[in-house]
């Protein structure tokens, strides 16, 4: 299996060119950083679910080993080593792992940060407890190889955690004309329209790959409070679904 199947290289480029700026809170990735509790806590509540932990207790994911794919700059990867788990972070875009591991570094984190795919690890033979699937599907060149691909990456009882964006004409608006075009909140053409997955698209996938989801659900940024929040009835822009390995 070559181990750049997924990889679209016009992805990977509009990334790197924004490596730089993953912990800046007012950068090129504060969508992202506004976002992101709301993603840390749907991973978090689900991983404590999945596994019967307490992140009340010290090192709660203790023992988890959990795969971080598209990691970037290790926003979703230290949260998750804060909590004990033994976390893998990677990316494609080769100008990510040094911000990362330094990130890390400099948070007295052990992450083990590098430059790989879905499919070199799993020529590696690697699996994993949990793997965080966080706004990566919908910049790859074959969703469909790539899921099942991440299967495979997954340990019996493992469980993947997956992001994306609805393709609907409400995240053409919202997602790309007012989050590239007029808020100006991400650089115009981070994200392709055509590319959105719907969620009953990624729900086949997923379970064509032999996963079974036990969890879907919306997020979406609520005006008044003008947080990021869950919705179990509004997917129609950004969503998230969980899903399991069976014996």
């Amino acid at each position: 299996m070559p181990t750049n199947q997924s990889i679209d290289q016009k992805e990977i480029k509009k990334f790197e060119q924004m490596a730089a700026e993953w912990w800046d809170s007012q950068g090129k990735f504060k969508p992202l950083h506004h976002m992101n509790p709301c993603r840390l806590d749907y991973i978090i509540k689900q991983i404590e679910i999945e596994f019967n932990r307490s992140t009340g207790t010290q090192n709660a994911f203790n023992g988890i080993d959990i795969l971080d794919i598209g990691c970037g700059g290790g926003l979703l990867s230290e949260p998750m080593a804060r909590l004990g788990a033994n976390v893998t972070g990677v990316d494609a875009a080769a100008k990510n792992i040094p911000i990362a591991q330094t990130h890390a570094k400099q948070s007295g984190l052990d992450i083990h940060y590098k430059v790989a795919t879905a499919e070199s690890l799993l020529k590696e033979g690697k699996q994993f407890d949990a793997i965080l699937n966080m706004e990566v599907v919908e910049h790859v060149r074959n969703p469909k190889e790539y899921i099942n691909t991440c299967a495979q990456l997954l340990k019996p009882n493992g469980i993947m955690i997956c992001s994306t964006i609805n393709r609907t004409s409400k995240s053409f608006f919202l997602a790309i004309l007012g989050a590239e075009y007029v808020l100006r909140w991400l650089p115009k053409g981070t994200h392709d329209w055509k590319k959105f997955i719907k969620p009953d698209e990624l729900l086949n996938m997923i379970s064509n790959a032999g996963l079974e989801v036990v969890d879907k659900r919306g997020f979406f940024l609520n005006p008044l409070a003008w947080e990021w929040q869950t919705s179990d009835r509004d997917m129609s822009v950004n969503y998230v679904t969980t899903s399991t390995k069976p014996v």
